[in-house]
């Protein structure tokens, strides 16, 4: 089957077409037969890249002014007689899409119907910046494509299993039953795939491990995952909670908030901009966002490079701490996400020190890991498997559109543990 994956942002669409089944699934034989991006959408030089696998990238820089003249460019050039991987755009058997925020609605991937669009619209509220531009990539594909399933997948879904004590917040009760206020978590789809795929480099059934997974990226996440279900994860109910990021802020008392704003006499935007755009790695460095570059210039001698990589390793240890007493147990931490991939020294800092919960690394593992390859990386006498697993959300969407197609989609969402209303 056949399935086209698309994430659509303010001003950019990503795209993947994955042949994939039932069977795939079970095998890990997904296929990707294409990748690519319309960027910079509403700009005279909008740009098209397709990548096919043996090929040259395939380029276009042209004016496109909204989604859906970029979703039918996609389809264009999928189909193209010499760049195209599909000999007819009936090849598309459905369509997965990314969708940042289902809140409580959604507690698994569903086929889209009117009914579904509209609540997810109704989920705009708790993501004004992501939801948006999921719909107007979503609309456009469904008119573009009337006669094919399209299926939502959430960033939030995975998350719906936390019981009440890890999502609700020490606020007024009246904030979550008004206005859902509760903690939600994000990267649903990518800590989902990279458990799955945990337990498979382990060769160990999901259900019978607890693991804790930390999406390192420019934006950063950890789960605990207790035999397949997420129970606690770092971001809250926006992805600025948890760990350091880029250049977000993540833990911070929430009294500096208000008194910042009367200090530096900021405006709710402004405020919003420095505590999502300005800070993190590169609010604390001065140097950028990029932990590549910041590694660079703490390996240089620059203190507040050396000190925001501390600070990040250090909410990375500490919340593997917690996680390792909230699953009562610790089998597995794996890395995941472009810094958790890429960076072995962020991997060694971030479990230095962790000897008494079973973890130990094995330095030239560590330091071998190959990309795109799930690896392990602790030392044979390690209490605690610590493992590096590429992440492939694109995948988790196509293989979703296929579960829910075939009526085998589970709900994250545990009967019984819900929070009173």
């Amino acid at each position: 089957m056949k399935i086209l994956v698309l994430n659509c942002g303010s001003s950019s669409v990503k795209f993947q077409v994955i042949e994939t089944s039932l069977e795939a699934i079970e095998r890990n034989a997904d296929q990707t037969l294409a990748r690519g991006s319309v960027e910079k959408i509403g700009l005279p030089d909008s740009r098209l890249l397709l990548q096919v696998a043996d090929r040259k990238p395939y380029q276009e820089i042209a004016e496109i002014l909204e989604h859906r003249a970029a979703v039918e460019k996609v389809l264009k050039v999928l189909v193209h007689p010499e760049h195209g991987v599909l000999a007819d755009i009936s090849e598309i058997e459905a369509v997965g899409h990314r969708v940042v925020h289902g809140g409580e609605k959604f507690a698994s991937s569903v086929l889209v119907t009117d009914e579904v669009e509209a609540m997810i619209e109704e989920c705009v509220v708790l993501a004004p910046l992501h939801n948006p531009h999921n719909l107007r990539g979503l609309r456009a594909a469904r008119a573009l494509l009337p006669n094919v399933p399209h299926v939502a997948v959430f960033d939030t879904a995975f998350h719906q299993s936390l019981p009440p004590r890890a999502f609700i917040y020490g606020l007024p009760y009246e904030l979550y039953t008004r206005h859902g206020i509760r903690r939600y978590g994000f990267h649903g789809t990518s800590h989902r795939y990279v458990a799955i795929r945990t337990a498979a480099l382990l060769g160990k059934p999901l259900e019978s491990l607890k693991i804790v997974t930390c999406h390192l990226g420019n934006g950063c996440s950890m789960a605990a995952i207790d035999r397949g279900r997420s129970i606690d994860t770092s971001m809250g109910f926006t992805p600025l909670e948890g760990l350091l990021m880029g250049t977000r802020c993540g833990d911070l008392d929430p009294a500096i908030l208000p008194w910042l704003m009367a200090m530096e006499e900021l405006s709710l935007s402004q405020l919003n901009a420095m505590l999502n755009k300005h800070s993190g790695l590169y609010g604390i460095s001065g140097v950028s966002s990029d932990m590549r570059e910041v590694l660079a210039a703490a390996e240089a001698g620059n203190r507040r490079a050396a000190l925001a990589v501390e600070i990040f390793c250090y909410r990375i240890r500490k919340y593997i701490g917690a996680y390792a007493a909230a699953l009562g147990g610790l089998d597995a931490v794996t890395f995941t996400g472009g810094i958790g991939e890429n960076a072995p020294q962020i991997r060694a800092q971030a479990t230095e020190g962790l000897g008494f919960l079973g973890i130990k690394l094995d330095p030239a593992a560590n330091f071998a890991v190959k990309p795109q390859t799930p690896t392990l990386i602790s030392h044979p006498e390690s209490k605690v498997a610590v493992a590096v697993i590429p992440t492939n959300e694109e995948r988790v969407i196509a293989r979703d559109t296929v579960r829910v197609l075939a009526g085998v989609m589970p709900s994250f969402a545990v009967p019984g543990n819900e929070a009173p209303r």
